[in-house]
């Protein structure tokens, strides 16, 4: 058995179907460990519907995990466009929070430029910490797929040292950051919701990301290093200021990410102030197939099964992390669609069977 490659790759319909079946397929492994748990697979997928997406509340607490979600997804698709593998988008998120915290705890910023500067604050964070991994890379040849990863170990513990230290309630002893001033905290839409600024900030930023990477020179130069750097290098593109440039965008991205949860959620830094969300970013970019308009509906589908999974646990005794599990699932159908959309399987006969008259 071999791959070769089809002869016409570029098919829009199979293109747009690729992410519809990989979703497909997730669907229906994740109905076969929903039997084994005990539960109708069908009563399962409709009450984490209901709970994602019917109501005030329901509706508006998608949209407020999407946010995270849909910067995170556009961070990584900044960076796989261009071939550097940031698997460092908890990190980035992480610094950018730690950053949108310290400047929201301010007093001495004027009211007016608290929000302004906690987002210019956490998108530089999270820029300078792509920044490492970015440079390794083009100076030295470290794998940035290694350097991002470790990276956002080393970020989590310095978090975790920051909040069982300076960072520790000294009267209560908890491990939160102190909280951001009241006039940091982001407008919230709809009252009694999380419909904050922050899910503002993360649909805008879907087109600046998408109007960057078709209509501005830096977008083209990122797909072309992307697809392939030796020819991008003869065509006297500089590949080394190219990939920094995606790092440092891709790092931005995370790191308002982690301001969003500042100013719209937590409002200080906890522990789990990311919940995985760095990780489920590759998830989205992958479903969105590297498309900023397909980054929407992706994070919305991550978002809906993080938001119904709680209720469908509580209602069926399904575990929750069914909703980890199938993240994972839909990332590997990602993978498999594509391979199959750019390949097709062929058998090779045996010699013996060739001879066969």
């Amino acid at each position: 058995m071999r791959l070769v490659a089809r002869p016409n790759r570029n098919s829009p319909l199979r293109d747009a179907m690729m992410p519809v079946a990989a979703v497909a397929a997730s669907l229906l492994i994740c109905a076969v460990l929903i039997l084994l748990a005990g539960a109708n697979p069908l009563t399962a997928f409709g009450i984490m519907a209901k709970a994602a997406f019917w109501g005030k509340f329901a509706l508006t607490e998608t949209l407020a995990r999407a946010a995270p979600l849909i910067l995170s997804g556009l961070a990584a698709l900044v960076a796989l466009r261009t071939r550097f593998w940031n698997i460092g988008g908890e990190g980035q998120i992480i610094v950018g929070a730690m950053a949108a915290a310290w400047v929201g705890a301010l007093t001495s910023l004027p009211t007016p430029l608290l929000i302004p500067f906690m987002l210019i604050g956490a998108a530089l964070a999270g820029a300078a910490l792509a920044a490492v991994p970015a440079s390794l890379k083009t100076r030295l040849g470290v794998d940035e797929v290694v350097s991002t990863l470790m990276l956002n170990f080393i970020v989590m513990y310095l978090m975790q040292a920051l909040l069982s230290g300076p960072w520790k309630d000294p009267v209560t002893g908890w491990t939160n950051s102190p909280s951001i001033l009241r006039a940091a905290e982001f407008p919230v839409f709809w009252k009694g919701t999380r419909l904050h600024l922050g899910v503002l900030v993360a649909f805008l930023a879907v087109g600046v990301v998408g109007v960057i990477m078709k209509r501005t020179t830096l977008g083209l130069s990122m797909k072309i290093v992307g697809e392939n750097p030796r020819a991008a290098r003869h065509a006297g593109l500089d590949v080394t200021r190219v990939t920094l440039a995606a790092a440092l965008l891709s790092g931005a991205l995370a790191g308002l990410a982690g301001a969003g949860e500042i100013g719209g959620i937590q409002f200080q830094v906890i522990a789990s102030i990311s919940s995985g969300y760095g990780y489920a970013g590759i998830v989205v970019a992958m479903l969105a197939r590297l498309s900023a308009a397909g980054i929407i509906p992706a994070a919305l589908f991550i978002a809906a099964i993080t938001t119904g999974a709680d209720e469908m646990s509580r209602q069926t005794g399904v575990p929750f992390f069914i909703a980890d599990a199938m993240q994972g699932i839909c990332l590997i159908a990602v993978l498999v669609a594509m391979t199959l959309s750019r390949y097709q399987i062929r058998f090779r006969t045996s010699p013996e069977r060739r001879a066969t008259p």
